[in-house]
């Protein structure tokens, strides 16, 4: 306090007596995380950010992508709605979060609870094999399961083999079966992540918890039920999250199977965005396709984590 004192009358600033009394530490500490975030938000907003504001603006064009643009507003918003194949690309979409949420998730947690007991759930060679679709390309992913899926493909003569020959069908150029089929494979290569999430969340759990719940006498099925998924609850929205962002941004899976055939039946937003802008040269539509996806995940992650926050204050 003293030397503060006799600073001021010398007519030193009041900041520079606050950093020889140590009061204004924290504002450096803050100016010198400023410093180190400086070049991380910069690439952010250079490479996300500035991209993103100028799709926005060309959404409310409409342009060839080399002649003049032509203002229009939000007509290629309102194409969205009144356009069927535009609407229906987005609700073949929730279907496939509805695939890929719930038989990945669900898959996984199957898993975890039968490794769990298991001595082979302490294996990492099992749980690579486990993660291995995970870590295969999409492309190499969509062009196995097309061979596998064929008319004369691997499951049509598994069934037939099994005397089941009246299940074979053209799965991927079925109109009833091509989507739900494109949902399967999707949540088949996601659930080696939730997996290993899930697994993670289950490590974290007190054991006391298991003991407990043995001596009132619960089996394996209600332990499950009333220890392990309630305690894997941030890790199933987190899961929730991603499922979320992979149906609706799926592109490269449809491609390299269907191209959104047969008809229309697989058409999903990405792959109208592709088509838009590269096959009718129609920048601004796909742009304004683009923006929509964009804000309906944007809107789902907030949801979802808005949801988990109360949940944990509750």
């Amino acid at each position: 306090m003293r030397a503060a004192t006799r600073l001021a009358p010398l007519g030193l600033p009041r900041a520079r007596a606050d950093v020889a009394t140590g009061s204004g530490a924290g504002g450096n500490e803050t100016l010198v995380s400023s410093l180190f975030l400086a070049p991380a938000l910069f690439a952010y907003g250079l490479f996300v950010l500035l991209p993103l504001l100028h799709t926005i603006w060309l959404s409310l064009f409409e342009w060839d992508g080399v002649s003049e643009q032509k203002f229009i507003g939000l007509d290629n918003y309102l194409e969205i709605v009144t356009n069927a194949q535009l609407a229906g690309a987005f609700l073949h979409s929730a279907v496939l979060i509805l695939l890929y949420a719930g038989v990945a998730i669900g898959l996984a947690l199957l898993v975890v609870a039968a490794i769990s007991r298991s001595a082979l759930g302490a294996s990492g060679l099992y749980r690579t094999l486990l993660f291995l679709p995970q870590v295969v390309p999409t492309v190499v992913v969509g062009i196995s399961w097309r061979w596998i899926l064929a008319p004369e493909g691997l499951l049509n003569s598994l069934l037939d083999r099994l005397g089941l020959g009246f299940l074979t069908r053209s799965w991927l150029a079925d109109f009833d079966t091509a989507l739900i089929a494109l949902g399967l494979v999707g949540a088949w290569q996601l659930y080696g992540l939730f997996m290993l999430m899930f697994i993670a969340g289950v490590q974290k759990i007190s054991p006391s918890l298991y003991e407990a719940a043995r001596l009132d006498g619960a089996g394996p099925v209600q332990e499950f039920f009333s220890v392990t998924l309630p305690g894997l609850r941030q890790e199933l929205v987190l899961a929730v999250m991603l499922a979320t962002i992979a149906a609706i941004s799926s592109f490269d899976l449809i491609y390299t199977t269907t191209r959104g055939g047969p008809g229309t039946s697989t058409t999903v937003p990405a792959l109208e965005v592709y088509r838009r802008a590269f096959a009718y040269a129609d920048a601004g539509s796909a742009a304004a396709v683009g923006t929509v996806i964009a804000a309906i995940v944007l809107a789902l992650v907030v949801l979802l984590g808005r949801v988990t926050r109360e949940r944990r204050e509750s």
